[in-house]
């Protein structure tokens, strides 16, 4: 019997802290939905709304072409009309594109451009991982896909899209190093992408495309840059020229090994060298004369 106590007792307060949990961040969005929706669903507009309603009416009734005229509304293709009608969302969600009423003095509606937005984000100054300070600017492309929660879940869509993008930016690259921002551009826009659109998802916004256009760099870290860049083809350059060299040793002493085993090859060479020289017109004619000669011209 103890026993059953206690354990009903753990489950009892298992299910307490179950129920206490806060929602997570991964539904937020669609409570926000579920909240948008239930508003739109109240109609419940209370005795005065009612009689607001009865009062528009009428003067439609009475002043049925103007009325008319004022209650037609006509959005495009890429618009959406968010009607509020006593200051609470209507029923069915936007309306459009083509024609839609509303009542006039109870009614007020917002358009909504659906088309995909770009706007460039201003240069960030940024201090990278390794104590770089750089400047970065991006452009971001932007649609609205839910007209509904753009207008009623937030005030400005556009501009808190702009200011999150902005931030978004100069946390992602806060955490790389110069050489990561300089060669991981398309990873570092993928990720400020997936950050943007779950950060905008609330809001009904679509983050389709980031994209970092330019890193500029101090002149001091540019010039750095370039002398070791320079240092490093001129040490390239010196390492060919030796390796060149070593080569050009090694053919010789190959080619002065052939002639010793043949001393009639001196002879032709000397004549090749002759030929050369008569072909471009000089007068200056070389004679060589062997060493060993010479040796024996200085011992005498």
């Amino acid at each position: 019997m103890a026993d059953d106590v206690t354990t009903s007792s753990f489950s009892s307060i298992k299910k307490t802290k179950t129920v206490n949990e806060p929602p997570s961040a991964s539904n937020y969005a669609s409570n926000l939905q579920l909240i948008t929706d239930s508003t739109g669903d109240d109609t419940d507009y209370g005795c005065c709304g009612y009689l607001l309603l009865g009062v528009s009416m009428l003067f439609m009734v009475i002043l049925f072409p103007l009325a008319l005229c004022a209650g037609i509304k006509v959005v495009q293709e890429y618009e959406r009309a968010v009607i509020f009608r006593l200051g609470r969302l209507s029923k069915g969600g936007a309306k459009g594109p083509g024609i839609f009423f509303i009542i006039p003095c109870t009614d007020e509606y917002r358009k909504v451009d659906l088309r995909t937005v770009s706007f460039d984000v201003p240069p960030q100054e940024i201090l990278t991982k390794d104590s770089v300070t750089i400047s970065v600017d991006a452009v971001v492309y932007y649609r609205v896909q839910d007209a509904t929660m753009s207008i009623a879940n937030v005030e400005n869509a556009d501009g808190a899209t702009r200011l999150l993008a902005q931030t978004t930016l100069r946390n992602m690259l806060g955490t790389k190093s110069l050489s990561e921002v300089l060669t991981d551009r398309e990873y570092i826009s993928s990720g400020m992408q997936e950050t943007l659109d779950e950060a905008t998802d609330p809001w009904g916004i679509k983050v389709e495309r980031v994209e970092i256009k330019d890193v500029r760099l101090p002149v001091q870290l540019q010039r750095a840059m370039a002398a070791e860049a320079e240092a490093a083809r001129e040490a390239r350059a010196k390492v060919i020229a030796a390796e060149g060299e070593m080569n050009a040793s090694r053919k010789l002493k190959e080619a002065a090994d052939v002639m010793s085993e043949s001393p009639n090859s001196m002879q032709l060479r000397y004549l090749q060298t002759l030929t050369s020289i008569s072909a471009e017109k000089n007068s200056t004619i070389i004679f060589p004369l062997p060493i060993d000669m010479l040796n024996t011209l200085i011992n005498k």
